[in-house]
């Protein structure tokens, strides 16, 4: 008897039907488990996970705190911060693999901060309708198919079209190209603006480069008058021994940011490639006082930069005065920038 209840212990038992069922072995599994996770131990572990989930979570709370004084670290991360959310993932992977419940905790940190800061960029606010239709694009200064550019911006069906980059060489063939559809232009250094509505006041403005690379124009639109900005400001680099070097850029900014207050018009609209993001503070005497029309109505973060795997918004649609409605991104053409569009609502 006692040889027969041992077999049936660990052979199985007769379900009734023929077939032999094993018992057991499933809840010695789980409570295997449970031991390697449970205990004290699952506390103890993981401090150093549980100190770079604090860290984390602190370079996204104070991302504007971090100082620029070292290589623009600051604006740096700031240009990337969305990507931060990447680093929550190799940490949890860590932290399941040392069976750590303080670091998964703590990882709940930096994960809540970043959605407060992302989550509402997630959701798609795309509206329908609008009034004026606007597309900012830089064409690249080695585009070699301006021709196909140009014809892929006039389909957008935009009303106002500005470019950035635009080179004695390209030029004809953008004129060429967007002329018919927008017999309202004027290029102005390396920025052009073109236009279904008559403009005036057309004007450089001086970002402090030495030549022109940004302007403005008063636009008669059927809703009335809307100054148009259209800017291409200097390009940052990434290096080994400077750092970020944003120098001019910033300089530029602060220029951008003073016409802009200065406007006299009760709407405007800036179009360009400000070479930074909305979080980038150096970009704040503009960003402090316009509306991204991406973060007010867009789909997703709107990356445009590199256009052939983008990682960064660097090309902006920006409003004082009227409603952005929706907002996108174009298909490549042959710049290393995609093309970015809006409607917008002129109406009060």
């Amino acid at each position: 008897m006692a040889r027969a209840h041992t077999a049936e212990a660990t052979h199985g038992v007769d379900g009734g039907d023929g077939r032999r069922y094993r018992s057991g072995h499933s809840g010695s599994r789980a409570r295997r488990a449970f031991g390697r996770w449970g205990g004290e131990g699952m506390w103890r572990r993981g401090w150093l996970l549980t100190t770079l989930a604090i860290v984390l979570t602190l370079a996204f709370y104070l991302h504007s705190e971090i100082p620029n004084s070292i290589g623009n670290l600051g604006s740096l991360w700031e240009t990337f911060l969305p990507w931060g959310g990447v680093l929550i993932v190799p940490l949890l992977v860590l932290a399941v693999l040392r069976r750590s419940a303080t670091a998964l905790i703590a990882l709940l940190l930096p994960t809540l901060v970043w959605v407060n800061l992302f989550g509402g960029l997630i959701s798609d606010k795309t509206g329908t309708g609008g009034d004026l239709t606007v597309v900012t694009h830089n064409v690249n200064a080695g585009n070699t198919d301006p021709e196909g550019t140009a014809r892929a911006l006039v389909d957008s069906g935009a009303d106002i079209i500005a470019l950035e980059e635009v080179t004695g060489r390209s030029g004809p063939a953008y004129k060429r190209g967007l002329d018919r559809s927008h017999p309202y232009h004027k290029l102005t250094g390396t920025v052009g603006l073109w236009s279904k509505y008559p403009m005036k006041d057309i004007r450089p403005v001086d970002i402090k480069m030495g030549w022109p690379r940004a302007m403005r124009a008063t636009v008669e639109t059927p809703k009335g008058e809307v100054a148009v900005y259209a800017a291409h400001l200097p390009s940052v680099r990434v290096q080994f021994r400077a750092g970020f070097t944003a120098g001019q850029r910033d300089g530029s900014a602060n220029a951008l940011g003073e016409a802009i207050a200065d406007e006299k018009a009760d709407k405007v609209v800036l179009l360009g490639d400000l070479n930074g993001t909305m979080n980038d503070r150096a970009l704040a005497p503009i960003t402090s006082q316009m509306r991204s029309a991406q973060g007010a109505a867009g789909n997703g973060f709107g990356f445009t930069w590199p256009a052939s795997s983008p990682m960064a918004r660097i090309d902006q649609i920006m409003v004082k005065g009227a409603d952005p409605v929706s907002a996108w991104t174009l298909p490549s053409t042959g710049s290393d920038h995609l093309p970015v569009g809006a409607k917008l609502n002129l109406t009060d």
